[in-house]
């Protein structure tokens, strides 16, 4: 009996013991005190939170890294190719406003030039291996033109239609080596007379056209123009040709040789004008004399 009464008591104990932890655990949970087996659990969770979101929050930093770089690499590929539009505009209107400079030049030309008609026209080809040669213009016998019409272009005198076809020529230029040689009388224009010669020769060395055949012993200057003469009756006379840009002695040390600065550029040329005067032409080859 006495055994009975003391596990009676030990019960009687526990049970008060479990029920003292039951309402101090209720009251630490209504404090908002975490257990101590809720704390260490807390603790892991935390410290293996902490683990994982380093290694994720690095991993989106790298992501959005990769994507800023993509989107700052699509848009250089994009400036780029704006970049590259500009510039094409840039060279498509540095070259219409050279050639509206050059169209006005021409206009220019016909406004002088009111005692001929003049046929308009653009250069279509230029052989590369013969440059200094001759050129190919849109204009044929269907547009009025003959052989051996006067060619101008940058109000200079360029060279004569050698060859026509219904929509095309060919011209041979003043810059033709001997062989093909287009010979023009010009004239040297002095204030109280002029002076008489032939061009007759290209120096590529210097870029100047060559004029012999003076037998004036007047002194002719540096800056002085150059006209054609139209005596030979093929080349109407009065078409600018160029300046004098030096003079020395011709080949036999007798007369002057006159090296002229063009008036025209023959490196550039892009838009002509025919001199169609209503003289009669003569049928005559470029490499013969006016």
């Amino acid at each position: 009996m006495k055994d009975f009464f003391n596990n009676k008591k030990l019960i009687t104990l526990l049970i008060s013991f479990v029920i003292f932890m039951s309402v101090l655990l209720f009251t630490f949970k209504s404090m908002g005190v975490a257990s101590y087996p809720q704390q260490m659990i807390n603790d892991i969770t935390a410290v293996v939170g902490q683990m994982i979101s380093k290694p994720v929050n690095a991993l989106n930093t790298l992501f959005s890294d990769v994507n800023n770089l993509q989107d700052t690499f699509e848009e250089n590929k994009n400036l780029k190719k704006e970049l590259d539009k500009l510039a094409e505009i840039q060279v498509e209107l540095a070259t219409i406003n050279k050639e509206n400079e050059e169209l006005k030049t021409e206009l220019d030309l016909q406004s002088t030039l009111t005692d001929y008609d003049l046929i308009t026209g653009s250069v279509i080809a230029r052989n590369p291996d013969r440059w200094i040669d001759q050129i190919v213009i849109d204009r044929g016998s269907s547009h009025g033109l003959i052989k051996g019409m006067s060619v101008m272009s940058n109000n200079g005198l360029i060279g004569r239609v050698s060859e026509v076809s219904p929509t095309s020529s060919k011209v041979t230029l003043l810059t033709a080596p001997a062989e093909s040689a287009v010979l023009t009388s010009a004239e040297v224009v002095l204030e109280d007379q002029v002076i008489f010669g032939v061009i007759d020769a290209y120096d590529a060395s210097k870029k100047k056209l060559v004029m012999e055949q003076i037998i004036s012993t007047e002194e002719i200057k540096e800056g002085d123009e150059i006209v054609t003469s139209g005596l030979g009756g093929v080349v109407p006379r009065g078409l600018l040709v160029g300046k004098v840009a030096e003079v020395t002695l011709d080949r036999h040390g007798l007369g002057q040789r006159v090296y002229i600065e063009p008036a025209a550029d023959f490196d550039n040329i892009r838009f002509i004008t025919v001199i169609n005067r209503e003289a009669e032409l003569l049928n005559e080859s470029p490499g013969e004399s006016e």
